[in-house]
C-alpha cells in the first residue's frame, strides 16, 4: 500500500481524527473509505455517460418526444 501526505485545514482535521474516534479506526482507514466512495461515484458516472453515448441517437422512428406524450396519453386516459 502506498504511502501519501496531504495537507487539512484545521477543522478539516479536527473533523477527521473525532469521526475515526467515533469509530474506532484510523484517520488512515476513514480517507481510505471516503476515496473509495469517491472513486464508486465516479464510475458509477462514468458508466451512465458512456451508456448515454453509446445509445444517443438510438431512436430512428420520428419525434421521441411526441411519441413519449402519446404514450402519457393514453395512460391518462386509464
Amino acid at each position: 500500500m502506498a504511502r501519501t501526505l496531504i495537507t487539512l485545514d484545521d477543522q478539516a482535521k479536527a473533523w477527521l481524527a473525532s469521526q475515526a474516534k467515533a469509530e474506532r479506526v484510523s484517520m488512515n482507514e476513514i480517507v481510505r473509505r471516503a476515496v473509495d466512495r469517491l472513486r464508486a461515484e465516479h464510475d458509477r458516472t462514468q458508466a451512465l455517460a458512456q451508456g448515454l453515448q453509446r445509445t444517443a441517437g438510438i431512436w430512428k422512428h420520428g419525434d421521441g418526444m411526441e411519441w413519449q406524450n402519446r404514450l402519457r396519453d393514453e395512460w391518462a386516459d386509464r
